[in-house]
């Protein structure tokens, strides 16, 4: 089993930035692919960005690319989510996951999830 710890969320104004981090424990992630995903109030949860468990590969949705920037540090079985340029419309609860594959923009391909962090940006 693997469980996920996120952390880093918080109130900002639009234009701010924030780092979002997943912590993971109970057994190593470093072969797995791991995401985020958000659900904002009233909506589906939907795909934010993924990163392979090398970190050579990652995959953006259109609405946060160019402003948003995916890692993660094997050794410390932790995987970030560097947010700039936060707008409004990025408000949400940012949920990490972690997949026993490569990454993937369904969330119904991920194994394991945490119980996520608000993230809310205000006008």
């Amino acid at each position: 089993q693997v469980q996920l710890v996120e952390s880093g969320g918080g109130l900002v104004e639009a234009g701010g930035s924030l780092r979002l981090s997943c912590a993971a424990s109970g057994r190593t992630v470093s072969t797995y692919g791991m995401g985020w995903f958000r659900q904002a109030p009233g909506k589906e949860r939907e795909f934010v960005a993924a990163i392979n468990w090398r970190g050579d590969s990652t995959g953006y949705a259109d609405s946060v690319k160019g402003r948003f920037t995916i890692s993660r540090d094997n050794a410390k079985n932790t995987m970030y989510l560097q947010m700039n340029s936060l707008k409004p419309e990025d408000t949400a609860v940012y949920y990490c996951a972690v997949r026993r594959m490569n990454w993937h923009t369904s969330q119904y391909e991920y194994d394991y999830w945490g119980q996520g962090t608000q993230v809310t940006v205000s006008s």
